[in-house]
């Protein structure tokens, strides 16, 4: 499954978005540093084909896809030399499919921000690129050294000193290298190092209640042409800002289901904004979904963009993709309208796909296989 780690600055509101999207119970407090341990946990992706497919097969069980989050201890000035609690947690950020910003916009008086001034969500990115740039550049200049010296009897790895060249060169400026002039093979070399800022980001803006009319607005300087998006041509993926009041979508999420879609309604929010945030995390790696439906079990399986029928039956059983014969394929949509696998199948509607199909979103799928 994939993990997306949680950044930010003490008091930014990353433990609070971390208990809103999983449903755990991270310690939450208006001083600094917290958390002290890392805790991971799994969010569900809302999926409304999902529930449309269940409700029309009067499924028993319905099994959404997930990601998981990881809250780590917030960074703060210094963390890649030492200072507070964040630098313990910078190797686990390195095992981490992306990264979720968290950038405090709300203003509270009894939650002192992380520079003792005002709210600043875009001096708090500068410092979280700083810190994250600083860590990259020690592990670069470390491989770096080692890969020339190995070098002198492997000329195999000049291509990799390269990109090591190049991207120490971007680092020494202070830039990120997801905004960095790479190209995809120095890119995919690169990722030999672990480094943070080749990771895809997601910007998660926290507001606070007087501030949801605005939503839109503190969001934008941080999309994908701003704060940690990626330059044009870039092959990193990237994903808009989301604006969050964070604490309100905490508070709704320990309601049970009535209550909190009394309060997100009544506040204009529809089902709230978490569920947006798992999506585009979801999206952001590149993830897709395809369906299974039945009156037992209504399920999303997570496949990769590109992925063909065998490997998507071996994400529901290894065994249907060792036996996989073909795949019995319809859209959600196409389904939903016929009413039932049994009519579809009746009527024709059916594709019968071999080993060569690529799976596309919201195919639904059911796999023949022999074992």
């Amino acid at each position: 499954m994939e993990r997306l780690g949680l950044v930010g600055l003490p008091n930014a509101g990353k433990s609070s978005l971390f208990n809103a999207l999983t449903g755990a119970n991270a310690v939450v407090a208006p001083h600094p540093f917290s958390t002290t341990e890392t805790t991971a946990g799994i969010a569900q992706v809302y999926d409304e084909r999902l529930w449309k497919l269940a409700e029309m097969s009067e499924s028993r069980k319905v099994v959404p896809a997930g990601v998981e989050f990881v809250d780590i201890a917030a960074l703060a000035k210094g963390a890649s030399t030492g200072e507070g609690l964040g630098n313990r947690f910078l190797g686990s950020l390195r095992e981490v499919d992306a990264l979720v910003y968290v950038l405090r916009a709300f203003e509270d008086p009894s939650v002192v921000t992380a520079t003792g001034g005002d709210p600043d969500p875009a001096e708090d990115l500068a410092t979280l690129e700083f810190e994250l740039v600083l860590a990259d550049l020690a592990a670069v200049q470390g491989r770096l050294h080692r890969q020339q010296k190995a070098a002198k009897g492997d000329k195999s790895l000049l291509r990799e000193i390269a990109a090591l060249e190049k991207a120490q060169v971007a680092l020494d400026e202070g830039t990120p290298l997801y905004r960095a002039k790479l190209d995809p093979e120095e890119r995919e070399l690169l990722k030999q190092s672990f480094l943070l800022t080749t990771k895809a980001i997601l910007t998660v803006v926290n507001i606070g209640e007087d501030q949801l009319d605005d939503a839109v607005k503190l969001a934008e300087p941080f999309g994908a042409l701003g704060g940690p998006g990626v330059s044009p041509g870039s092959a990193v993926s990237t994903s808009p800002a989301l604006a969050v009041c964070v604490q309100l979508e905490a508070e709704a999420a320990r309601l049970d289901p009535e209550e909190r879609t009394e309060l997100l309604e009544g506040l204009g929010l529809g089902e709230g904004v978490v569920p947006r945030v798992a999506a585009a995390a979801y999206q952001l790696l590149g993830r897709r979904t395809f369906l299974t439906t039945g009156d037992k079990e209504s399920r999303a399986w997570t496949f990769r963009t590109g992925a063909k029928a065998p490997e998507c039956a071996g994400v529901i059983h290894s065994d249907l993709q060792r036996g996989f014969i073909r795949a019995e394929v319809i859209r959600w949509d196409e389904l939903l309208s016929i009413g039932s696998w049994n009519r579809a199948k009746e009527q024709g509607k059916l594709r019968v796909e071999g080993k060569d199909y690529e799976v596309q979103d919201g195919d639904v799928l059911e796999i023949r296989f022999n074992v």
